[in-house]
């Protein structure tokens, strides 16, 4: 069984950035991709990174193109989302997650359903 532990999450201002960190106990066939998930209060779990471990392809939702960054220290297994320009509606708990969901061409998508090892998540508060 992976087990997968967050850390990083806190409170910040708008404006400002926070660096994710997802550490796996092991990688596995199973483990392929990484990604990064948030839930909002309310709203349904939505991917925002992931990344292909073996080649370190990654792939972004519109809302993360251009303010997140996923990447990973493959060596000591973690995985890290850099998140800048921090807005109120990032505000959210965010999970790391494994899975093998490569789509064409060597990526990972984001639909959760295609992610079997969940992490317990880490709260992000963006205050305005």
């Amino acid at each position: 069984q992976v087990q997968l532990v967050e850390s990083g999450g806190g409170s910040v201002q708008a404006g400002g950035s926070l660096r994710l960190s997802c550490a796996a106990s092991e990688y596995t066939y199973r483990t392929a991709c990484m990604g990064w998930f948030r839930q909002a209060p309310g709203k349904e779990r939505e991917g925002v990174a992931s990344i292909y471990i073996g080649l370190g392809k990654t792939s972004y939702t519109d809302s993360a193109e251009d303010r997140f960054a996923i990447s990973q220290d493959k060596a000591k297994k973690i995985v890290y989302l850099q998140m800048l320009s921090l807005k109120p509606e990032d505000a959210a708990m965010y999970y790391c997650a494994a899975g093998s969901a490569l789509s064409t061409g060597g990526y990972c998508n984001m639909s959760p359903g295609g992610y079997v090892y969940w992490g317990q998540g880490t709260q992000v508060t963006v205050s305005s």
